[in-house]
């Protein structure tokens, strides 16, 4: 095969290696520790009274780090986990490490349709502030939720687009409402390839499923801007870093040893998804991709970029799965 590249795509290409490189390098601790010295002040001091936000995948790791940031600026915080008790005890642990007592939990398999919609059902509030898609998997394996989707397609991709469009409603109730996504970095390697997002070709790679899904996730963050843009709903999608958690010492056990000494700490990964949620913290951008509180490039490559195309399937492939 053989690839014919004009000036201005080789400075593209050229840009793109420049800029990988430099993000890489940023990902790990010390990437954060330069990048927060241009953190304003104020947003130290910016407070969540009085607004709901709901954050899935809240018992540990980035999702329990989201929580407690939220809480401490008083927010009523709800924390949506598949495990009813761990979120319970996740709950006690923020509402005693920040003293608001609005922090409490709710029942929700974000893989699970029916839980989704039992949740939206029973969900008494008139209002959702903040929304925040945290929950995510990196199997080893290939598993089938019983709706007939493959497990990491369903966690981070179909289960928060149900999510979302169910709590639309509450969203808009509320005014200037924020739906954050948790992507990764692990994403920019990777083209959307809608022939296998249910990962039923070949051998299962667990890596390049997780990758496709985050890819996906950014896509739809655009496509949900577009969407309700004149909704008062603010979309952003975001990624954490390398940050050392639950779900990477199991799921990347042999990059956790090798990088442990220079991983994020889980506050540090959820540092941009607290700062997203603060009223006015970016302003009125809306589909964004966001990293250390800055806007960044959704593709440093150009062969991953999706085509117009393949962007209207994704968005048909959600709505038909998730009904």
């Amino acid at each position: 095969m053989t690839f014919h590249l004009n000036f201005k795509s080789c400075l593209k290409l050229i840009h793109g290696f420049s800029s990988s490189l430099e993000n890489l390098f940023s990902f790990d601790r010390s990437g954060f520790e330069r990048h927060k010295r241009g953190f304003y002040q104020k947003d130290r001091d910016t407070r969540l009274d009085g607004k709901l936000a709901l954050v899935t995948g809240a018992s540990s790791g980035i999702g329990f780090a989201i929580a407690k940031g939220l809480a401490q600026r008083g927010a009523r915080v709800c924390l949506l986990c598949r495990n009813l008790q761990k979120g319970t005890e996740a709950a006690a642990q923020v509402i005693q490490e920040t003293g608001n007592p609005s922090v409490f939990t709710e029942e929700l398999d974000v893989a699970d349709l029916t839980s989704i919609r039992r949740f939206a059902e029973h969900f008494q509030e008139s209002k959702v502030d903040i929304l925040i898609h945290n929950a995510g998997i990196l199997p080893h394996e290939r598993e089938v939720t019983h709706d007939g989707i493959e497990r990491v397609l369903a966690t981070h991709l179909i289960g928060p687009f149900l999510l979302t469009e169910l709590l639309m409603p509450k969203l808009k109730a509320a005014g200037n409402a924020q739906v954050i996504t948790m992507s990764s970095g692990g994403m920019y390697l990777q083209k959307l390839d809608l022939k296998n997002i249910q990962s039923d070709h070949g051998k299962y790679d667990g890596v390049v499923a997780y990758a496709n899904t985050k890819r996906a996730q950014v896509i739809l963050n655009e496509q949900w801007a577009e969407q309700y843009q004149d909704e008062g709903v603010t979309f952003s999608a975001m990624h954490p870093g390398w940050a050392d958690t639950p779900g990477v010492r199991t799921s990347l056990p042999f990059f956790w040893k090798w990088m442990k000494t220079r991983l994020r700490t889980p506050e540090q990964g959820a540092d941009t998804a607290v700062w997203l949620s603060l009223p006015d913290s970016h302003g009125t951008e809306s589909g964004k991709f966001w990293f250390d509180r800055e806007l960044v490039p959704t593709h440093f490559f150009p062969w991953t970029e999706e085509s117009t195309r393949d962007r209207r399937r994704l968005w048909n492939l959600c709505t038909k799965l998730s009904r």
